[in-house]
């Protein structure tokens, strides 16, 4: 699988040194190490792409009660062997929430190691998510499917009422910065 475009996007990605530094370094030595780092399969854990879709006012984001984690995300899922890491955050915006995003721009928005706890026959695990900024109207029909529980826009300033975790606040730093 070809991994020089993430690797790419990774060496032109300026983390913040304080917050992101670390994360963006362990990501690009595992995407180096594992040839199958966008397959599931890789049981240590594999390269995921999330959306941190705006509306077009950049007020708002879209986010989704996550089903099986209980907790509220901004879309996002497995490659599944795509090594277009943008690519399957587009697709993963529009299959869990029914609205079609934009891409505001090429470059990473964001990086986030996570553990995945053990669930069934799949063990712990470390999902090295990749995420991208997207803009969508906001007008658009909203789709609840199988893997959400709820999906709506959000105030970003009531975001962290939703999910106060490190880096959805992290996010909505960067996001009042643009």
């Amino acid at each position: 699988m070809n991994r020089q475009r993430l690797l790419q996007l990774l060496n032109g990605y300026e983390a913040d040194p304080a917050e992101e530094q670390g994360m963006k370094t362990e990501l690009t030595a595992f995407v180096q190490q594992h040839e199958e780092c966008f397959e599931r399969t890789l049981l240590v854990g594999h390269v995921t792409g999330s959306a941190w879709v705006l509306d077009e006012t950049r007020t708002q984001v879209l986010l989704m009660h996550h089903r099986k984690l209980d907790r509220w995300f901004q879309p996002g899922g497995h490659c599944d062997g795509n090594p277009d890491v943008q690519e399957v955050a587009q697709r993963e915006a529009w299959e869990e929430t029914g609205v079609m995003v934009k891409p505001v721009s090429e470059a990473i928005f964001d990086v986030d190691i996570h553990t995945i706890p053990a669930r069934g026959q799949e063990p712990e695990h470390l999902h090295y998510d990749v995420r991208f900024l997207f803009e969508a109207d906001a007008t658009q029909p909203i789709v609840i499917n199988q893997e959400s529980k709820d999906i709506r826009w959000v105030p970003l300033a009531d975001v962290t009422t939703l999910n106060d975790e490190e880096s959805i606040a992290r996010m909505v730093r960067k996001t009042v910065r643009l």
